[in-house]
């Protein structure tokens, strides 16, 4: 899927993302478009034979109860809906949406309710493209089947299953491969997401074998491989709808009259710079998203209580929420939510190694169990109960709440 020399970078994301979000309006839903612009798939969408064919006016009818199917070829959503509403005149048909396209830039595309679903279409549209020509010609000798019966079978080929309350949408977390990410990953799954993971360790790649799921390995202190997985995200599902800020680094416990400029440099680099680097190449996907864009924040407890000997990452963690403080501000006019989730002691995840733990604690005067229950609630939090809130960030909960900062923490005398 990398295949895109007549086209720049951005241009190709944005040039999908406005794709996708035309589909979505013609389905009535949120769509995932996924683009293979693969040797082979180019081949046939430049195969002007093939699109003529379906051009035909006088063969689409026929086209679409011999297979099903009904392409548009090029970009031109709105063209393609009418065509299809004049061959579903006498039915009330809610979606005129293409299930697939034909493009000389972006190869074939798919869409679907889900990325299963669009990957179904491909891999049955390159079947029926390559016996297009023969197979068209003999259409009024081949058996049909009623306009009424395809629409059904339509119909139960998208039934969604599950819960879907993020069907067709496509959600992008940071630091994934473990603890609060890892959960993020599943919770958002579990809602019907299209969900892209990034993270450093290698492991990404093979966390989830849910088709809905893609792993990349992105260093985030590389502007450059971030930019190359937000191509990659919206090649593989057509744009972005969700964006969980994760990954951060917690670095051992120093004090300031000890602390090195390049530990400083280093938690900034990943915990503020990756961040605003992804807000950034991120906020015109969002404007483009299939409902509205939505970013959830994962800082720190550390914000509104900062504890000693851990300076680089309560100020950096205090940078990014201001950073994400000021998005909320900005892109509020965009339908754009941006909410933070304030979490501490969560024990469970890639942070708290043993020697950082027992580190924390002693600077408490605590043993490390007095120290994992030191909360109001005097209950331990998980990488799961954060997820959660993230997710739910993302969902119509906090449909209408932008800039809001949620404790997670069971409870903080210094918070309270």
């Amino acid at each position: 899927m990398k295949n895109q020399e007549n086209i720049s970078t951005q241009y190709s994301r944005l040039v999908i993302a406005e794709l996708r979000k035309a589909i979505s309006a013609a389905a009535g839903r949120p769509m995932i478009l996924a683009c293979h612009n693969d040797p082979d798939s180019l081949k046939i969408a430049h195969d002007h034979s093939i699109a003529q064919l379906f051009e035909c006016s006088a063969l689409t009818k026929n086209t679409f109860n011999r297979f099903g199917i009904l392409p548009l070829t090029g970009r031109n959503v709105t063209s393609y809906s009418a065509k299809l509403q004049n061959i579903f005149s006498n039915v009330d048909v809610t979606d005129l949406a293409p299930r697939l396209i034909l493009d000389k830039d972006l190869g074939i595309c798919t869409s679907g309710r889900t990325a299963a679903e669009a990957q179904l279409v491909f891999e049955t549209s390159v079947n029926v493209l390559a016996t297009a020509k023969s197979a068209i010609k003999q259409t009024k000798s081949a058996q049909q089947i009623t306009l009424e019966d395809e629409i059904k079978n339509r119909q139960l080929k998208l039934a969604a299953k599950g819960n879907n309350l993020f069907a067709g949408e496509v959600a992008l977390i940071t630091g994934a491969a473990s603890g609060i990410g890892k959960a993020c990953v599943e919770s958002l799954l579990e809602r019907g997401a299209a969900v892209v993971g990034l993270d450093i360790n290698p492991a990404i790649t093979n966390l989830n074998k849910n088709p809905a799921f893609l792993g990349i390995i992105c260093d985030l202190s590389n502007e450059a491989e971030i930019i190359n997985a937000l191509e990659t995200t919206v090649q593989t599902f057509g744009g972005l709808d969700m964006l969980v800020l994760n990954a951060g680094i917690f670095p051992a416990s120093c004090k300031i009259e000890a602390l090195q400029l390049a530990e400083w440099h280093k938690s900034f680099n990943i915990n503020v710079d990756a961040n605003l680097i992804l807000l950034r190449e991120s906020y015109p996907l969002f404007k483009l998203a299939a409902r509205h864009g939505r970013v959830a924040v994962n800082s720190s407890r550390n914000v509104p209580a900062p504890g000693p000997a851990a300076a680089s990452y309560s100020a950096s963690k205090a940078a990014l929420t201001q950073l994400a403080r000021v998005a909320a501000l900005e892109w509020g006019k965009d339908h754009i939510n941006v909410n933070i989730v304030n979490p501490h002691a969560v024990f469970d995840t890639g942070l708290w190694t043993d020697e950082v733990l027992k580190n924390r604690a002693a600077n408490y005067n605590m043993t490390i169990a007095q120290y994992k229950t030191n909360n109001v609630l005097h209950v331990e939090l998980t990488s799961r109960d954060v997820a959660e809130m993230l997710t739910e960030m993302c969902g119509p909960l906090f449909e209408k709440t932008t800039g809001a900062q949620v404790p997670m923490d069971g409870g903080s005398d210094r918070v309270i």
